[in-house]
């Protein structure tokens, strides 16, 4: 059995989806590993590394992919239309391809993998259950990115995060707000936290009130009586009503105007990221703060980010960096390559060292996207037959 490792070839992404010591791993599993020459080179990860400890370096990723059982990615291929080479079409016909691969959003490259007979498994759709916690592609990223933000918004902010004391006079301590308090929002908490600032943090769902309080932060409420049913069955916020909304915004508004730092990182599965800093609201708040929007490449939390830049708008810095846990691509391709393994490894049997998929397995199921030449995720379905199912 072949695994590939291709480089990844997106702008901004810095990260590859192996690591030594996943390499290694895979190895001891039964498997031959391939990885395109340098593919690793921008998390610090070298050819030589990778050869070290058992992987074949090829050329080109078609020498890599052309004859893989397994093809692992961080993103999902390029195809021809996406201005590279088509990724796609270089794998053969039963091969298992793995990563991070916005499948929700992208229905027409699912149904190039079925076409190409590749069965595809995207990473994001996780089910968040407890025995899929560390093949949990999203939470290892967001994590990084949740710190990344405040070293960001630190590195924008034109004062200091904790108070100082000095013969010359004293300078207050930092005024961080966190929107979300998911993976990344409680990672910017403690970090927040950690620099010395004082921090509070929203979110819709009451239930991470606890969590927040227990890393040093105050948390934001807005109606706790229209908040009890604002979580998912997979532990994601909802989409709320109108008028929590109009109250949220008041709520919001009140405290984004004695901020100095706003963290956004609310985002809501399948649909774009709810708008929590109106430009009304930016307009109000004190010149010099800074927004860090995590949430931009969905739409944005502050509707005025700008996708990979960091503007000035109305005296407000506004970060919108792309692809945040890239930015740290050493440790996030580490993380990375180690829930993929999880994520393999029981699917291979110990015995025969030959895969033995379960097809039944509630993980499997929830991140299968294409198999047998046909689209099987019941979220790209066609609408007719979402409709039986329902």
């Amino acid at each position: 059995m072949k695994i590939a490792v291709p480089k990844e070839k997106w702008a901004n992404e810095a990260r590859i989806s192996a690591s030594a010591d996943s390499v290694k791993k895979f190895i001891a599993l039964g498997f031959d590993v391939v990885v395109e020459s340098g593919a690793g080179d921008a998390a610090s990860i070298s050819d030589a590394d990778l050869s070290e400890v058992g992987a074949t370096i090829a050329s080109s990723a078609a020498e890599a992919v052309s004859d893989a059982d397994i093809v692992l990615r961080v993103q999902r291929p390029m195809t021809a239309a996406d201005g590279g080479d088509d990724e796609i079409a270089m794998m053969k016909s039963g091969t298992i391809l793995i990563g991070t691969l916005s499948a929700l959003s992208n229905a027409d490259q699912a149904e190039a993998y079925a076409k190409q007979g590749v069965t595809a498994f995207a990473m994001e759709l996780l089910p968040r259950i407890s025995r899929a916690q560390s093949m949990d592609v999203l939470s290892s990223q967001s994590n990084l990115a949740g710190y990344k933000a405040v070293l960001d918004a630190a590195h924008e902010y034109t004062r200091a995060f904790p108070m100082m004391m000095t013969a010359a006079g004293t300078i207050p301590p930092a005024k961080v707000l966190v929107l979300g308090a998911g993976v990344a929002g409680l990672q910017a908490i403690a970090t927040a936290r950690r620099l010395g600032a004082v921090v509070s943090a929203y979110d819709v769902r009451p239930v991470v009130k606890e969590q927040v309080e227990s890393l040093g932060g105050r948390f934001v409420e807005v109606d706790p009586d229209a908040t009890e049913d604002a979580e998912t069955a997979g532990g994601y916020a909802k989409e709320m009503t109108d008028e929590y909304k109009a109250r949220q915004a008041e709520v919001l508004k009140e405290a984004l105007i004695k901020t100095d730092i706003a963290i956004c990182t609310a985002l809501i599965p399948g649909r774009p990221a709810p708008v929590l800093i109106p430009e009304a609201t930016v307009q109000e708040m004190k010149e010099g703060s800074v927004i860090v929007d995590l949430a931009v490449e969905q739409g944005g939390n502050c509707p005025i980010s700008e996708y990979g830049d960091v503007v000035v708008k109305h005296g407000v810095k506004i970060v919108g960096h792309a692809n945040v846990p890239s930015r740290l691509a050493a440790d996030a391709s580490m993380l990375y390559a180690k829930n993929l393994l999880n994520f393999i490894t029981p699917m291979v049997d110990a015995e025969t060292k030959e895969l033995a998929i379960d097809w039944e397995d509630e993980i499997i199921q929830g991140c299968l996207v294409t198999r047998d030449g046909a689209v099987v995720h019941p979220g790209l379905s066609p609408a007719e037959e979402k409709a039986k199912a329902s």
